[in-house]
């Protein structure tokens, strides 16, 4: 099926203009008319046309120079035009290729072979702009995409500047959890969720007051209380935000243990999702490993038994031991930045 194009027919002659709406009369295309240059170009950029059959040897301007002023235009560069002549010499041909026409029709016309290059002149520019529109809307959804990534960088920033004792934290084990997320055999199409969901592990502290979060040695039971809430909110800030949906898991998630002794909702074993038992195996790791105002970093012989011993307890076994083999260099972690 043919889609209805606006096709504006230019030539300064009406028994040029007659020929061409008998010809074409029955196609299913909105006909416009122009007996100049001056006037095609007027009314193209009302229209503008799908189509211009454009006739060269016109009083005024000629068919080359209304092409090239088409060309000219931001509006009406990419339409195409077909230049209808009775010349049928090499110099005037590349005289029109040089303004900037798509195509010759020599005159005098046959009906089968102007519908029949109307129709695929017309096809073709329709298909160009639909894959420029799908061009454009991809430029948009990476546009877009750049502004979320932004907007997470800027949250996790500033929770960072603000929970002093974790600065860079969240950036390492985002690496450190897509890496085991990826040998652990999740497919690269949901690694970018893991990403998110990874940088965004502690956002709920937000809600956490500043004497809590800053205090230098063990909590009391009643602070427990309020810390223990940040994973809950981190759910009901991120819930309603439908592009961060699928990366609630480790938010809302990475304290549950694997023995069903976590929080929030004390789920056990492979009840917790795998990318927040993923998370948990690293977000441990990483907390050990640094300096914090109430403790050193543990030695790393330390650290190691500990996850051992933590394995089927705090951790996923599977987790645990894929880990241990990548940091011992069986499996080597990425470098690429979070």
């Amino acid at each position: 099926m043919t889609t209805t194009a606006n096709i504006l027919i230019v030539d300064d002659d009406s028994r040029g203009r007659e020929t061409l709406e008998a010809l074409l009369t029955g196609l299913g295309h909105n006909l416009h008319f122009s007996d100049s240059g001056f006037a095609a170009l007027k009314q193209a950029s009302v229209l503008p046309p799908d189509l211009i059959l454009l006739d060269v040897n016109m009083p005024g301007i000629d068919g080359f120079e209304v092409c090239r002023r088409l060309r000219a235009d931001p509006i009406l560069t990419d339409v195409p035009v077909v230049m209808t002549t009775a010349l049928d010499d090499k110099a005037s041909r590349i005289e029109g290729i040089e303004a900037g026409a798509d195509d010759f029709i020599t005159k005098p016309i046959d009906r089968l072979e102007i519908r029949a290059r109307v129709n695929t002149i017309i096809r073709l520019n329709r298909y160009r702009k639909l894959m420029k529109q799908q061009a454009d809307l991809l430029q948009a959804h990476r546009e877009l995409q750049e502004a979320y990534e932004a907007t997470l960088k800027g949250w996790v920033y500033g929770l960072d500047l603000r929970d002093c004792e974790t600065a860079d934290h969240s950036r390492r084990v985002t690496l450190l959890t897509v890496e085991l997320a990826r040998l652990m055999g999740m497919p690269e199409t949901e690694l970018i969720n893991v990403r998110r969901s990874a940088l965004l592990h502690d956002i709920g502290k937000i809600a956490v007051p500043d004497h809590i979060l800053h205090k230098p040695g063990p909590l009391t039971e009643a602070e427990w209380v309020i810390m223990r809430k940040h994973p809950q909110t981190a759910h009901d800030m991120l819930a309603p935000i439908e592009y961060l949906r699928s990366a609630l898991d480790i938010p809302f998630c990475h304290h549950e243990r694997w023995d069903g002794t976590g929080y929030p909702r004390r789920l056990k074993g492979e009840q917790i999702p795998l990318v927040a038992r993923i998370f948990a195996v690293i977000d441990v790791f990483d907390a050990l490993s640094s300096d914090r105002p109430y403790r050193k970093a543990w030695p790393h012989e330390k650290i190691i038994e500990y996850m051992r011993e933590q394995s089927g307890k705090h951790f996923d076994p599977k987790a645990v031991e894929l880990f241990l083999q990548m940091m011992a260099g069986e499996s080597q972690p990425s470098t690429t930045q979070a």
